[in-house]
């Protein structure tokens, strides 16, 4: 039981996490037993099955959406250390329902979907009403004490920042659009950087436990980032700026649209942090700052 993982999900964040906890397994001669949890009938069990890497893994294919918090937590016993990877995509509640059967397994540590910014900071009652649920999985996890806890703060998640959708980073028209203002900065985090700092963060000693722990790839101002746009693309970008006014209009148009409320969200101050604060920098950690992943994924 020490040595047994169970990552929840098989997106980018939970095979970064996959990756790294082999790596390490790898590196350090260390046995693990780990298990991924996905919704069955997917393509993720065969992208998980098919990896020559994942040698020995368990696949549990379970139903995160209509199971019972009492199978849940069946499956959650057999593990020491439960990583949540799943993300909003399951719905809203589904955050709350799988603490709560977390808590009921009694399992060692868990590591919640918080990888993204300072919800203590933000409070209820923001734009991004996910946000809610956060708090909410913060409060379950301090009112006990029978399963360990460690939050991962990461900011966004760097690919986050290039999604069309969003409207910040547009490189097919080739404009950027600042959040609130040009000084105004956020903290960016690579899903490569999430695997590997989360597996160091469960295996570093002394042990880290019911704590949020800070990490980053980069903290930069938008004017930072459209300066290293431009310098990486050898061309001037349109900069745009959605000031906080503009930003709570286009929501009062349409309050359905989440990449509105994405964006007024993330021009709170609790979307950033120092370097100086991160687990990364005080550990000497070395990570891809955003010119480095922009050369490695972008060009």
């Amino acid at each position: 039981m020490e040595n047994s993982f169970l990552i929840i999900g098989a997106g980018e964040v939970g095979l970064a996490i996959l990756n790294s906890l082999y790596d390490y397994q790898e590196k350090h001669e260390h046995q693990l037993e780990i298990g991924v949890l996905v919704q069955p009938l997917t393509s993720s069990i065969a992208k998980v099955r098919n990896n020559s890497k994942f040698v020995n893994i368990t696949v549990e294919p379970l139903d995160l959406i209509n199971e019972s918090i009492q199978n849940l937590t069946a499956v959650f016993k057999k593990y020491d250390t439960v990583i949540c990877c799943s993300g909003f995509s399951t719905g809203h509640g589904m955050q709350v329902k799988i603490t709560k059967a977390v808590l009921d397994a009694e399992v060692r540590r868990y590591i919640p979907w918080q990888f993204g910014v300072d919800y203590d900071k933000i409070g209820r009652g923001s734009a991004q009403p996910t946000f809610d649920e956060q708090l909410e999985v913060r409060d379950l996890l301090r009112a006990q004490n029978g399963t360990n806890w460690i939050i991962v703060s990461t900011g966004l998640i760097t690919s986050f920042l290039f999604r069309e959708d969003f409207g910040v980073i547009s490189l097919a028209d080739k404009t950027i659009s600042a959040l609130g203002g040009w000084q105004h900065s956020l903290t960016l985090t690579s899903c490569e950087d999430i695997g590997n700092l989360t597996v160091e963060i469960l295996f570093h000693k002394p042990e880290i436990l019911d704590q949020v722990v800070f990490i980053a790839s980069d903290t930069l101002t938008f004017e930072e980032i459209s300066n290293q746009l431009e310098e990486l693309f050898n061309i001037k970008f349109e900069r745009r700026l959605l000031d906080i006014p503009q930003l709570e209009k286009e929501i009062q148009k349409d309050p359905e649209n989440v990449f509105h409320r994405y964006r007024l969200v993330f021009t709170h101050p609790g979307v950033t942090w120092p370097m100086s604060q991160t687990f990364n920098e005080q550990n000497n950690i070395p990570v891809a700052d955003l010119g480095s992943w922009m050369r490695e994924n972008i060009l």
